[in-house]
């Protein structure tokens, strides 16, 4: 039996230079939960370890990573990979996978200002609207202080789009 249903998001993983800064910012610019304090994983023959090589194939070594939660109870993992390296452009939307991450926030002005006073800066120069002079929905994108890229938007997905945004 094939039965199609709408799964749910569980988690989200993002790579980051700094994983005790990152923390920082997703906690106290974002407002996220963290469930789980920096930790260290190492390439062994534990549990993790096994499944960390069956994902990155050997010789990965080790990494840090945190776990998070958002106020949606969406979970996110950052991570910190020894030999982790910062693309001088991250923002390659051309090619395949995932290129950013929206949050909502009715105020995301506000949200937009507190992401760059902690180091993330605006890819957009102002938020856009997607019904000018009719409907409030607004949407910028940004740059986390990592390089990551994240959208937000002032209403939920549903409402932006269940009467159609273009």
């Amino acid at each position: 039996m094939n039965t199609t249903y709408p799964r749910s998001i569980s988690h989200i993983g993002i790579s980051v230079p700094d994983l005790e800064a990152a923390v920082k910012f997703y906690t106290e610019v974002m407002g996220w939960y963290l469930i789980m304090e920096p930790t260290d994983i190492e390439e062994d023959d534990s549990a993790i370890g096994e499944m960390c090589s069956d994902v990155f194939g050997s010789g990965w070594g080790g990494f840090r990573i945190a776990h998070l939660s958002t106020g949606d109870r969406i979970g996110v993992e950052i991570f910190q990979f020894k030999n982790q390296t910062n693309p001088e452009d991250n923002f390659e939307y051309w090619k395949t996978g995932v290129f950013h991450y929206c949050v909502q926030d009715p105020n995301l002005e506000e949200l937009a200002e507190r992401i760059v006073a902690a180091g993330g800066k605006k890819r957009m120069e102002k938020p856009r609207y997607y019904y000018p002079g009719e409907k409030p929905y607004r949407m910028i994108y940004m740059e986390d202080p990592f390089g990551n890229i994240l959208e937000i938007y002032s209403h939920s997905y549903e409402l932006t789009y269940s009467d159609g945004a273009y």
